[in-house]
């Protein structure tokens, strides 16, 4: 069974610290948690308008089982190139990449905030294989665009508490929760997942315990954006997103700002979002969050501006284009696997 821990900003497996003794370019890189944003791994969309918008060009139609099938088989590669970690999402995130209104239904929710079982089968299945390859799932519960389809805020306590009660009780170790998705995100309806509300739901999941085991917790912000105090002061962990950053020094200075915040002591600081490539390039965002020893995550939307990315059904889960290899080649490289 695999096990994150954090110690002071490190994160350790199996009581080891990631990456031991790794370093690159004279970057520490021990103790990282090189990422993906995958949180199209379980999605379905009940909305029979819009469901026909994902269909497979081979079949003319979409398939939730084939979808999540083709990713548990694609999760060794990205282990062997490194990247320890996938963002997954009971809400799941747009799957256009970019989205102003979101007609579709993606949510392992019920009105009342209760799970439904093919769903959180779905993600069941994510986090045993997870498991067995030794690896950490990002979970995020809730999604902007997708949250109104709880009925109220009681409804949204009910399934931040589904969702922790269910991962401590299948006793799975190796999770680490994102309340949310983006809390400063203005299209979230519900106040209790607003910015200045959501660390009552941070606080509220450290505090359920199975065992005497508890989930470690943080949440999410938009791009360019600096964790705030009240996140700061209750979160195990930060995340940061380095969307609409094209300069990396920017990337640099926002890790620097985020251990300067309020409240701040000791502990990881992660990009689990990042739609910035230059791979091919010296500095780009990904070296330059390692170069401040923050962990970087990859976000390849697909939509819009994009072909072919992770987050756009029918998504090809493999290394199916050039900035996908890009990618994981570097990860390989920074890791010390590139002659393995």
């Amino acid at each position: 069974m695999t096990e994150i821990s954090i110690q002071n900003d490190q994160f350790f497996l199996d009581g080891v610290p990631t990456y031991a003794g790794r370093t690159w370019k004279g970057d520490r890189i021990e103790g990282l948690l090189l990422n993906t944003r995958m949180v199209q791994a379980t999605f379905d969309d009940e909305n029979p308008e819009t469901r026909q918008r994902w269909a497979y060009p081979d079949t003319g139609v979409y398939d939730a089982e084939r979808n999540v099938t083709e990713f548990l088989a694609a999760l060794p590669t990205y282990r062997d190139h490194g990247v320890l970690a996938v963002t997954v999402n009971f809400q799941g995130g747009s799957p256009e990449g970019y989205s102003k209104e979101q007609p579709w239904s993606n949510t392992a929710f019920t009105e009342q905030g209760e799970f439904k079982p093919a769903y959180q089968d779905r993600m069941r299945r994510v986090l045993d294989r997870l498991d067995e390859l030794g690896m950490v799932a990002i979970l995020g519960v809730f999604y902007f665009g997708q949250d109104e389809r709880l009925a109220d805020e009681a409804a949204v306590i009910r399934s931040l508490d589904n969702t922790v009660r269910w991962v401590l009780d299948q006793g799975y170790r190796h999770v680490l929760l994102e309340v949310n998705n983006e809390c400063n995100v203005k299209k979230y309806e519900h106040e209790i997942l607003q910015p200045h509300r959501i660390h009552e739901l941070i606080e509220r999941a450290k505090s359920v315990t199975v065992d005497g085991r508890h989930l470690l917790v943080g949440t999410s912000y938009g791009g360019n954006f600096v964790p705030l105090e009240n996140v700061v002061r209750t979160s195990d962990f930060l995340l940061l997103h380095g969307n609409g950053v094209s300069d990396p020094n920017r990337i640099a200075e926002m890790v620097e700002q985020t251990r300067q915040v309020s409240g701040y002591r000791p502990m990881p600081i992660l990009f689990n979002e990042d739609d910035h490539f230059h791979f091919d390039q010296d500095w780009n965002n990904f070296v330059a969050a390692i170069s401040r020893y923050a962990s970087w995550g990859y976000f390849d939307p697909g939509a819009n501006d994009y072909a072919d990315g992770y987050q756009s059904p029918p998504v090809n889960w493999g290394l199916n284009t050039e900035r996908k290899r890009d990618f994981f080649v570097l990860a390989r490289k920074i890791v010390g696997m590139e002659n393995q």
